[in-house]
């Protein structure tokens, strides 16, 4: 998508940008009705401001007469770039609008026109009544926030690549799906442009610039979850439920839960969506038959438990479970705690590390253990290398395969079809810029501050061969998140999270741990199937069980 500059095109008369990709649909006359129901109409003369980068629970706009611009600010000097410009019967606005997070870009009336802004209250009380109007926004702004990503159109994270914090922060952004723009002080002129602009020096770096005007000199990753509005305020002394790990199994639970009336709040260490929202392309899930990406299956759970009620606090790493007064008590690293009638766990699991030599030094700046847009747009044109032969390995592999001319595969044994979905295993068999290699290891990595070769051990003939790589993908099995429950519920031998039956003494349901009141669901519990469909029914199957508790208990 080009843009311009809003500076040289100030008073142009920019022509509206067209629709190729379903982001940028028109209403047609019944919708722009059912929304006026619910909205407000106003008179804007050219130059006024709809909303602003920043700005939180705004309204969607609907254009009635003339154009708005969306345009993201770009420096000190107040230049702009052009995003977007909607003519009349589209809607100007962002996914932020839903999830009660801050928008990344501004909106200014491009001649004096006629809107029409519907408050969320409003909007939800409109796609209640018109399924279909639903749809169409929340696809909408979906497809927005990859373009927003795609251009940058966000915050600016500025700092070495060989920086631990660097790295911190890009991940936080890449996960949370936060539109961003990396600007390397290795061998990005701009960075070093920036930097003098801003009058900050280079060891003062990372820097998160928002808004082009407020800098952030290393910030944690709750300050940066704080300025973009990712953290909620605990709203209550204590809540009917406390999940504990926003992956499918607890994004599912927040859902039915806050759907059927019971206060909710979510937190996880990192972002929504857990180790599926990694996913480039998850096809074996119920209802979606072209795919779905891990991340817009999260980001549309997100705004469905949102609208039924359910607060998300991102993020919010889990350190303790304890019970007082007939509570129970997730304390949490950020120095909260969060009193519940009862807690869902579904922390998930965590990837392995590679012990092999090498990683300690080349790990934050070449290796990932996960291959999302962001990642993919940092090795584009570049040798990489996936180790694993799960079903995340494989769909890293194709989704790499994109942009980068050679992908190589790495695992243990034989046959791909082993661990990996039939479907996913031809696939990645098939395809051209894939290599697998068999019956192999990556026993070195090689690279002075970043990666350039792997160093791949034949298992059958003991050869070693070196391989040219930019960056590897680690995705080789994982350990359960459990280890702030130890001493306080059951575990296996592996550390996952025993319940029903197999748990000693236990009469709950088959979610119910040793404590009655906590619940486990996905990837975290004995004997689940690792798949993203079955979390997400333990995680709707598991509020019922809830239900049942807290009757039992007579607070219901």
């Amino acid at each position: 998508m080009s843009t311009n500059s809003s500076s040289e095109l100030e008073m142009a008369d920019l022509p509206e940008t067209p629709d190729t990709t379903g982001a940028y649909p028109r209403l047609n006359d019944e919708q722009i009705l059912l929304l006026s129901q619910h909205g407000e109409r106003k008179a804007l003369a050219e130059g006024a401001t709809l909303f602003c980068a920043g700005d939180r629970d705004c309204g969607v706009f609907v254009v009635l007469d003339g154009k708005v611009r969306v345009v993201q600010e770009e420096g000190p000097g107040g230049e702009a770039r052009v995003i977007a410009v909607h003519g009349r019967g589209r809607f100007v606005g962002d996914l932020s609008m839903l999830t009660g997070q801050a928008v990344y870009v501004t909106a200014v009336a491009q001649t004096d026109v006629e809107v029409l802004e519907v408050l969320y209250d409003g909007l939800k009380e409109a796609v209640t009544q018109d399924q279909a109007l639903g749809d169409l926004i929340l696809r909408a702004f979906v497809l927005r926030r990859k373009i927003h990503a795609g251009l940058g159109a966000g915050l600016r994270i500025i700092g070495s690549r060989y920086s631990a914090d660097t790295r911190r922060l890009r991940d936080f952004a890449s996960r949370n799906r936060i539109p961003s723009r990396w600007e390397d002080l290795e061998d990005d002129l701009d960075a070093e442009a920036t930097l003098r602009a801003f009058d900050i020096p280079p060891d003062q770096t990372p820097v998160v610039i928002w808004k082009a005007r407020t800098v952030l000199r290393n910030p944690s990753n709750t300050e940066l979850a704080e300025l973009v509005g990712l953290r909620a305020a605990p709203s209550r002394s204590a809540y009917d439920l406390v999940v504990v790990g926003a992956g499918p199994g607890g994004l599912a639970a927040a859902v039915y839960a806050a759907s059927e009336g019971l206060s909710t709040v979510v937190v996880d260490a990192l972002a929504t969506g857990g180790q599926a929202a990694t996913s480039s392309q998850i096809e074996n899930y119920l209802g979606f038959p072209a795919g779905v990406s891990g991340a817009e299956l999260a980001d549309r759970a997100v705004v469905q438990a949102r609208k039924f009620g359910a607060a998300f606090s991102i993020p919010g790493e889990a350190t303790s479970l304890t019970h007082a007064d007939g509570y129970h008590v997730v304390g949490l690293a950020e120095g909260e705690d969060l009193v519940a009638h009862a807690v869902v766990v579904a922390t998930g699991v965590r990837y392995r590390r590679l012990d092999v030599p090498g990683l300690d030094r080349l790990e934050r700046s070449s290796v990932y253990y996960a291959a999302t847009e962001f990642e993919a747009r940092l090795c584009q044109q570049d040798p990489v290398t996936v180790v694993g032969g799960g079903n995340s390995a494989g769909q890293a592999a194709c989704f790499l395969a994109r942009r980068s001319p050679v992908v190589n595969l790495v695992i243990r044994h034989d046959d791909l079809g082993r661990d990996m979905s039939r479907y996913l295993a031809d696939r990645v068999e098939q395809s051209p810029r894939i290599k697998i290699w068999r019956r192999s290891e990556v026993s070195e990595l090689v690279g002075h501050e970043a990666l350039e070769e792997v160093v791949l051990h034949d298992l059958r003939t003991d050869a070693k061969q070196r391989v040219a790589t930019t960056a590897m993908f680690v995705l080789i099995g994982a350990t359960p998140y459990t280890s702030w429950l130890e001493g306080q519920i059951a575990l296996d031998a592996k550390g996952f999270i025993l319940t029903g039956p197999v748990v000693d003494g236990s009469e709950g349901g088959m979610f119910e741990t040793s404590r009655p009141g906590v619940f486990a669901v996905g990837d975290v519990r004995s004997g689940s199937v690792k798949r993203v469909a079955s979390a997400v029914g333990e995680g709707s199957v598991a509020i019922r069980q809830v239900h049942g508790f807290l009757e039992a208990e007579g607070r219901r």
